[in-house]
């Protein structure tokens, strides 16, 4: 029971690597399950929830806004929050879900923090597994009790009741029963904090089957704080023959009344009226439906008749729990599936409850409800991308449906939840697009229910397999589905056999003989549940999890099952080897759940295997090159943490995979002989599955908690894959994704959403971010990467051509522009962008730190300086955008110091356009021809700003002259002024006065006006453009007479007479 340690180095990745943004998209419309809830009483609009698999979450405004508070730990599944009401800062989180269904997850112990959940420690219990219970003395605020149940996988000896009187430095087991019944339940007497009940619960889950209830099972009552405890009997009332899951509540109004909710031989509710001595059987009508799921029910604190009690729906008894009225089903729009619920201890009416599909908050007793549509924790199984522009993904979510929804968005306000399409209700697994038309695919839910959908109509069909004979077909709760990699109108599908349909679904060719185990003694599902039968198809073994067909060879295919077997066929189907055997370290009858096939050697294979099922929490992953001959394993508890459950390779960069396990990312740039934890904003989640977009190069995560993430752009991860030895350099840059030259829509819907809405990371097309690696420390020799002819020679060293770097384009096409060293001493970096015919069209310097840095180029060429009123541009500043450069590739040069490399750009236009690349480029010479004609503008105005600094020196030098020319100059200098004033108000108009002025009549706006045009289109304008640009040439020519005759008659009039006096430096007393 000691405290836990950090797996993850921290310096397992160079700067650079660490805090990397990984954009997380959401949805949270659909959130996911809270399991815990608790209120800060002395500011009930602290909020804490904790989520199945998803952290915790805190809002400070009453349920409006929610920030996660737990995501720096190594685990974020929840099972418990309890505040410390006597010193609000201090809560402690038991981790671990109670709710043990086949998706359960587990936890590493039980947590605390003393400044109000900004920072955390583990405090021990880690081997406990889940924490469904915590109690804190009203008294003594150190003595803390916390109710474990123990792995729901196997038998383990910690879990019970535990105890610790020092704040969680030790721990002692308080109650403990035996290695399989662990607490259910724990209830404190609210007038007597040495007076708890505890339920305790044996239970245990195998992968085919679930077993609730035992001689285990038992209420238990202490009345000295733990020390000794009695185990109540049917003497007590309570019913006879083995008990299983139990919920208990005391009534706070009235601490003699406790109920009990009691899965037996008749599941029943249970009502003790002297503090839990002795109990009677109440109702057995309405009160539930799946005891080992739900088992919660609340009292309310100023009425002991009033119970609330969760199970599907949540129902309530006004008579002590005689008769119950369901009070919230699918008609008050609430989502089923109710595991925590919170009652204000002063007003009942203000209720939290924490379901299946988030957290809803009501203040009127349960009449309405407000959903809190900002928490993203959905428990996605699996992803899968489509190409269109943008991207969209799909997967399906534990008990919220599948879903589809972009990876990003060409619109303002970035990605929201009614971006997210659901395309078939019930629990979510796998779903794909149809390649050839991402308007329709494959989606389904649980037990292999095969829909092939259309997100345009609705107009979704049934497309399951049916067999020819009498043969009952078996499907996972999670069942396998592969689309064809070669045949775009092929998809695969597993039952205990393998299916291929070029019909998408309307025929099915059987492909094999049964790949499982077929063990009948594992095939009981309709017995499984103990106590209470819960046949709902969680627990279908014998059945085919994984199908892996070989993007090189069509005849080749790879099947894992969830009873351990992974088969191979090199025949399409007609023979079938079982290779399972040849993995020397794999655990027996495990999960084969994913096969990640090479895109380019049918024989070689990554094949995760996770046995946590069977209580076994190792990561397992093994490769092989020799269709399964051979194996080495890639993935031990030594390398990452939590079991395994998908692996990646790089399509174009074999050597560089990505692993999911239940404690995160991990990358490997080795082909899987070492491993890094991948260090950024997305927090310790389990990684259920993973895709590549190998067009966009970007990495899409499918999180079990914590709904999509999206790691754009690899090629970071792919230049240290390739060269191992990359960053033992001073200097190097990397090429970014392709940028495109695209348009933004309005955002639909709300426009100014304040805080009760989740909005997902968007990112931005029309741009490319490079990244620069710089390190300070001494190098061999200057870091220049030789460049060479078209004949492999190399070139001879000129200023004006440009070294050509190892990740680059050819560096003939960077010819014309020369490379400027004088910033080599400046310490900013500097970007220059060329084109194909070698004119330099970009210019941007930027500061840069050691490690990685962000280079940002919007696709945007030089533009030119214009007049400003309030600050002049220094001479180092980077040009103002100008228009977007034209469609094609170009090399991107950078320089830092001694240092240069260049690298690759490419520019595509927006696919969604129709815009020749000749159309662009006439509106380019027509913005170019506009803009020389008004470029001089700026050296213009650039004389009135320096006669003003002349007139301030002259005010300066006139201090000691005599008060004759004192008065004059001072004249003059304010005629000047007002002549200076004169002119910039008729350019930028008025600046001064009071409401809005309206300047639209000055000269910068009509030049404005006329940029507009450009700004605003893709292509060249017309006439009416033409006579814009008309009038603003105009307006330039007047605004450089107005200069010229200020210059030359004004000025040249004042330069004059300042220049005859007799100027007094010194004071007559110097």
């Amino acid at each position: 029971m000691g405290k836990a340690t950090s797996f993850y180095p921290a310096d397992s990745l160079p700067l650079g690597f660490k805090d990397l943004k990984i954009r997380n998209i959401g949805p949270a419309g659909m959130s996911g399950r809270i399991t815990a809830i608790d209120v800060d009483l002395s500011n009930t609009s602290r909020i804490f929830a904790g989520a199945a698999s998803g952290g915790v979450w805190l809002s400070s405004d009453g349920g409006t806004s929610w920030k996660p508070v737990f995501d720096q730990q190594n685990t974020l599944s929840i099972g418990s929050i309890k505040i410390n009401q006597k010193n609000p800062a201090e809560i402690w989180v038991g981790t671990g879900e109670g709710n043990p269904r086949n998706s359960v997850n587990t936890g590493r112990g039980i947590f605390k923090s003393i400044d109000g959940g900004i920072t955390w420690q583990n405090m021990g219990l880690e081997e406990t597994k889940t924490i469904h219970r915590i109690i804190i003395d009203a008294f003594d605020g150190n003595t803390v009790y916390a109710g474990a149940l123990g792995s729901p996988w196997g038998p383990n000896s910690e879990r019970g009741v535990f105890k610790t009187t020092d704040g969680g430095k030790t721990w002692i087991k308080s109650l403990f029963v035996d290695n399989n019944t662990g607490a259910a339940d724990l209830v404190v007497d609210p007038t007597n904090p040495r007076k708890l009940i505890a339920a305790m619960w044996e239970h245990g889950r195998k992968p085919w089957t679930f077993n609730s209830g035992g001689k285990g099972s038992g209420i238990y009552i202490t009345f000295d704080g733990g020390d000794h405890w009695k185990k109540l009997t049917e003497k007590d009332g309570l019913p006879s023959g083995d008990l299983g899951r139990v919920g208990l509540a005391f009534a706070p109004s009235s601490p003699n009344i406790v109920y009990a909710l009691i899965e037996a031989k008749t599941n029943a509710l249970y009502k003790s009226e002297d503090g839990g001595k002795t109990w009677k059987m109440v109702s057995d009508k309405n009160i539930g439906n799946r005891p080992f799921y739900y088992a919660e029910i609340y009292v309310d604190p100023k009425n002991e008749n009033r119970i609330y009690n969760l199970w599907s729906y949540v129902s309530k008894s006004e008579d002590g729990g005689k008769t119950f009225e369901t009070i919230m089903d699918y008609g008050n729009n609430v989502h089923p599936d109710h595991h925590a619920f919170w009652i204000h201890p002063e007003d009942p009416s203000f209720l939290i409850d924490g379901n299946d599909g988030g957290l809803y908050i009501s203040r009127d007793k349960a009449k309405s409800w407000m959903f809190a549509s900002n928490i993203p924790v959905g428990q996605f199984y699996h992803i899968n991308v489509d190409y269109d522009f943008p991207y969209n993904v799909y997967g399906g979510m534990q008990d919220n449906g599948s879903w589809v929804g972009p990876s990003s968005k060409l619109a303002n306000g970035g990605i929201r939840n009614h971006d997210f399409q659901e395309v078939q209700f019930g629990d979510g697994f796998d779903i794909a697009p149809y390649p050839l038309n991402s308007r329709y695919g494959y989606s389904m839910s649980q037990e292999g229910y095969l829909m092939y959908f259309d997100r345009l109509t609705g107009n979704n069909r049934f497309i399951q397999p049916v067999t020819t004979d009498s043969t009952k077909l078996r499907y996972n709760w999670n069942a396998a589905l592969a689309v064809d990699p070669i045949r775009a109108d092929g998809v695969y599908f597993g039952s205990q056999f393998l299916y291929h349909s070029t019909t998408n679904g309307e025929m099915w060719e059987k492909l094999s003989p049964d790949l499982t185990t077929n063990d009948p003694e594992k095939q009981k599902q309709k017995e499984s549940g103990g106590l209470t039968i819960d046949a709902t198809g969680a627990e279908n073994h014998c059945t085919i999890i994984s199908i892996g067909p070989s993007p090189a060879d069509e005849n080749v295919i790879w099947v894992g099952t969830d009873d351990g077997n992974l088969q191979v066929t090199k025949d399409r189907g007609k023979t079938w080897t079982n290779v399972i055997s040849n993995i020397k370290s794999a655990p027996s009858k495990a999960w084969i759940p994913f096969i990640e096939v090479s895109k380019v050697n049918p024989g070689e294979a990554f094949v995760v295997v996770n046995n946590y099922r069977q209580n076994d929490y190792k990561p397992y992953a093994y490769h092989t090159e020799d269709y399964g001959q051979t194996w080495r394993r890639i993935a031990d508890q030594s390398q990452v943490d939590g079991f395994v459950l998908c692996v990646v390779q790089h399509p174009c960069t074999p050597n560089l995979l990505f692993m999911g396990t239940d404690a995160g990312l991990y990358v490997s740039f080795d082909k899987g002989n070492s491993w890094e934890y991948v260090q950024s904003n997305m927090p310790k989640v389990q990684i259920a599955d993973l895709k590549i977009h190998d067009a966009e190069n970007d990495l899409a995560i499918a999180t079990f908690g914590r709904s999509f993430w999206i790691l754009d752009d690899l090629s970071l991860f792919e230049a240290r894959a390739a060269n191992p030895a990359l960053f033992s350099k001073q200097f190097f840059a990397v090429h970014g994704q392709t940028g495109y030259l695209t348009t933004n829509l309005a955002a639909a819907g709300e426009r100014f959403l304040g805080q009760d809405d989740f909005i997902g990371d968007n990112r931005s097309w029309h741009k490319i971010d490079f990244k620069v690696w710089y390190s300070a420390k001494e190098g061999k020799k200057k870091e220049v990467v030789e460049e060479k002819d078209p004949t492999g020679k190399k070139k001879k060293k000129k200023e004006e051509v440009a070294p050509k770097p190892e990740l680059v384009m050819p560096a003939d096409s960077i010819a014309k522009d020369s490379v400027k060293t004088d910033d080599k001493k400046s310490g900013k970096l500097k970007v220059s962008i060329i084109n194909t015919e070698g004119d330099t069209v970009r210019t941007l310097t930027s500061h840069i730190t050691e490690g990685i840095n962000k280079i940002t180029w919007n696709l945007e060429s030089d533009g030119i300086k214009m007049p400003a009123r309030r600050r002049q541009s220094r001479d180092d500043d980077d040009l103002p955008a100008g228009l977007d450069v034209l469609p094609g590739d170009y090399s991107v040069v950078f320089q830092y110091k001694n240092f240069i490399d260049s690298v690759r750009a490419v520019v595509r236009m927006d696919p969604r356009q129709s815009i020749s690349q000749r159309q662009l480029k006439l509106k380019q010479e027509d913005y170019e021809a506009f803009t020389k004609q008004i470029s001089e503008l700026n050296g213009e105005f650039d004389k009135l700003r320096k006669a003003r600094e002349s007139i301030r020196i002259v005010e300066a030098l006139i201090t000691h002259q005599a008060d004759s020319i004192k008065k004059e100059v001072g004249m003059l200098n304010t005629k000047m002024q007002s002549k200076i004033d004169s002119i910039e108000i008729a350019y930028f108009g008025q600046s001064e006065g009071k409401g809005y002025l309206d300047n639209s009549d000055c000269i910068s706006a009509k030049i404005d006006f006329a940029l507009t045009y450009y700004y605003g289109r893709l292509y060249k304008s017309g006439p009416n453009a033409d006579r814009a640009r008309e009038i603003a040439v105009s307006e330039v020519i007047k605004a450089k007479k107005m200069v010229n005759d200020f210059m030359n008659v004004h000025w040249s009039s004042y330069k004059q007479r300042v220049s005859k006096l007799e100027t007094k430096i010194f004071n007559e007393t110097d």
